[in-house]
């Protein structure tokens, strides 16, 4: 169970003193519902975790840094930029609650940082200097911009002691924290053992429905097809009698000189068409049967072992014998071969990079086979594309989420890009044009980075040195 609010009212008694004061120096998020804040102290630096897992919500100090997806994802991206070298001024909790509050002053003023450690609607969020709300964990667009206020809560717990499950380590400056660490670290483990087994499960039921389906759709072509077997026959029989076959008719008696008793068999007709037609049309027929059963039989078969497979893994999982497949080794011609652009993307790369206001990925372009490589290569349908109007300049690609508008800011932040790596730099304002990169098409016939825009839209810019500074503090290696 998550941590109550008598355990964290201990916790923050013991770290508290030790990381006010502090700077954070970097920001984590290892996996969706964690955080690992790095906090600079005189001498030291601390690893604060900070957990939203319904089953494990918890706040602690922690000795081992851990393992980080190898692109921060949004939300990671968008603390770093409002909060990265921000010193923590003061940590408190709310009375009797499991809600901690970090007051912080970073570069663009006051900022507090809620963690709501509340199980299930368990949060974290990010408020302005005016408690407006800037970002959630969870992505709640209906929270940007209004005002912050306290979860509901019920009755106050009564204040119990820890020890009977968390028991103090015995050394450390930090010895609770030791003990929340260890505690959590055996159940995180058994808790990701059974996802894992019921997202196996989930997952085996899923794609067994599908292949059960496929493999019966499949019989089923085949068995269609099975009625064309003797179709040859009849073209034949057909094709040696073609003389006798009047228009008109709707079946002929012919003697099968297949069979060496010679019997006479009825072949129907379609009595619209020419005896060519008929013949012509069983052996269209029984060319689907023959091409049916040479493709339809082996994948029936291959289907079927893929059914015994997951129902023997399903088995397996039920009885409590199954254990995660390992992940497939790389070979080196794996790890270092070719790559997508797309693939490329976490790596040092191309493109001049930057961090927007709301902590979105900016792209730049620095010559005409960037800017091709950069909005034909690296760039997704729904990613926002910017370009000076009417003038040489960079592309400039906004990574975004499908079905996600770009953000006032950020679509500025964009724009101003564009404008500063442009031919209008010297004027030091101008349009910017803007559009989903799905727009965007390669002009024909001329050099790389030549394009057509359909459905764009305009921003009139001007250089703002604040905004520059902004940016060039949260740009990315090149």
């Amino acid at each position: 169970m998550a941590l109550t609010a008598v355990e964290i009212e201990d916790v923050l008694r013991e770290i508290a003193p030790a990381i006010e004061g502090g700077w954070i120096q970097k920001v984590h998020q290892p996996a969706p519902l964690v955080l690992v804040l790095e906090i600079r102290t005189r001498g030291r630096t601390h690893r604060l975790l900070i957990s939203c897992q319904p089953e494990t919500a918890r706040l602690h100090l922690v000795s081992r840094a851990p393992a980080n997806p190898p692109e921060p994802p949004a939300f990671c991206r968008f603390l770093r930029a409002h909060m990265q070298g921000a010193r923590i001024d003061a940590v408190r909790q709310q009375p009797q609650d499991r809600v901690v509050e970090f007051q912080l002053t970073a570069q663009a003023g006051a900022r507090r940082l809620i963690c709501e450690l509340t199980g299930k609607t368990a949060n974290v969020l990010l408020l302005d200097s005016g408690g407006l709300i800037l970002r959630d964990l969870h992505h709640h667009r209906d929270l940007v911009g209004k005002p912050y206020t306290l979860p509901q809560r019920g009755t106050p717990p009564l204040r119990e002691p820890h020890a009977a499950r968390l028991t103090r380590s015995a050394g450390g400056p930090f010895p609770l924290s030791a003990a929340i660490e260890a505690h959590y670290h055996n159940k995180e483990a058994i808790l990701a053992d059974q996802a894992a087994r019921e997202g196996r499960r989930r997952t085996l039921r899923q794609t067994l429905k599908k292949e059960q389906r496929r493999l019966e759709a499949w019989r089923e072509d085949l068995a269609k097809a099975g009625q064309y077997q003797d179709y040859a026959r009849y073209g034949e029989l057909l094709k040696a009698n073609l003389g006798i076959v009047k228009k008109g008719m709707d079946r002929i008696v012919l003697v099968d000189y297949y069979d060496e008793t010679l019997p006479e068999i009825t072949v129907p007709l379609d009595s619209a068409k020419s005896a060519q037609a008929n013949m012509d049309e069983y052996f269209r027929k029984h060319r689907k049967y023959v091409a049916a059963d040479r493709e339809l039989k082996p994948r029936i078969e291959q289907g079927e072992r893929r059914v015994m497979e997951m129902r023997r893994e399903l088995a397996s999982i039920d009885e409590g014998t199954w254990t995660p497949p390992s992940p497939p080794a790389l070979s080196p011609q794996k790890i270092t071969g070719d790559r997508s652009p797309r693939q490329e993307e976490p790596a040092r790369g191309p493109f001049r990079r930057f961090v927007s206001a709301d902590g979105l990925p900016i792209f730049v372009g620095r010559n005409a086979r960037e800017n091709d490589e950069l909005t034909f290569g690296l760039a997704k349908s729904d990613d926002l594309w910017l370009h000076a109007r009417g003038t040489p300049g960079s592309h400039v690609v906004v990574r975004l989420e499908k079905g996600r508008e770009a953000p006032s800011e950020t679509l500025r932040d964009a724009a101003t890009l564009a404008l500063l790596y442009s031919d209008l730099k010297k004027s030091g304002k101008g349009d910017v044009i803007y559009t989903r990169r799905k727009w965007v098409k390669k002009a024909k016939g001329h050099a790389p980075g030549a394009v057509t825009v359909t459905q764009e839209k305009s921003l009139y810019v001007a250089l703002d040195k604040t905004r520059l500074e902004a940016l060039k503090r949260r740009s990315r290696p090149e």
